[in-house]
């Protein structure tokens, strides 16, 4: 007897082609990677894991709020898409200019006893947040998962099969860019800590402003 594992209206070549869809957005620059790719420089592979364990984390709840309809709902309100919207452009706004400022963090015992900068917790909570409050992650995936959702079929499963597949894509994609990271700094030592820092830090502040004239009907 054969046993499918995945939900029936879920196949492989569905899952095959979320994938590469979601592997192409998930690889273009975007704020969790550029976190991913600064704490690769700033702490080695291994310190930088519970960052991407938060942005993992992240899109759990991404795509779990799109299933429950909170895509829909901040498409539709003004008032709280607004209020998502401002607290992701500042806090991006927040983390670029401390990556501005930094002079280096090659130095893992002072970036340790730096206010606990290098705290698994520190590094997870940036990654978590800055994900979790981009309200374009919300109404793009709003857009793009219930194309390859059958309504007829039960969705919750469908839904996390596919949540498992974007985990899995974006962590991979965070590991890759926190080993360039790691290598650049193996490298060039502490003036390619300081040029990631502020290179990242300066797209940050551009994402920031970018996300502040952020619109519904943006595409």
């Amino acid at each position: 007897m054969e046993i499918n594992l995945l939900p029936h209206a879920l196949n492989i070549t569905t899952l095959a082609l979320f994938a590469v869809v979601a592997l192409v957005t998930i690889a273009t620059p975007g704020p969790t990677v550029l976190l991913a790719l600064a704490n690769g420089a700033r702490y080695g592979v291994r310190r930088s894991l519970p960052g991407m364990l938060g942005a993992v984390s992240s899109d759990f709840v991404l795509v779990g709020s799109v299933a429950l309809g909170l895509g829909a709902v901040l498409a539709a309100s003004e008032f709280w898409f607004s209020v998502v919207k401002w607290i992701g452009a500042i806090y991006l706004a927040w983390l670029g200019i401390r990556l501005l400022r930094s002079k280096g963090g090659l130095d893992l015992s002072r970036a340790q006893a730096d206010d606990g900068e290098a705290a698994p917790m520190r590094i997870f909570a940036k990654s978590f947040l800055v994900a979790v409050t981009n309200p374009k992650g919300y109404l793009f995936c709003s857009a793009l998962l219930p194309q390859f959702i059958n309504a007829a079929e039960p969705q919750w499963p469908q839904y996390a099969a596919i949540s498992v597949v974007f985990a899995a894509l974006d962590f991979s994609v965070m590991l890759g860019y926190a080993i360039i990271g790691a290598r650049a700094v193996s490298l060039l030592r502490r003036r390619a800590v300081l040029w990631l820092d502020r290179s990242c830090g300066a797209i940050l502040l551009a994402l920031a402003g970018t996300m502040a004239f952020y619109r519904r009907g943006a595409n």
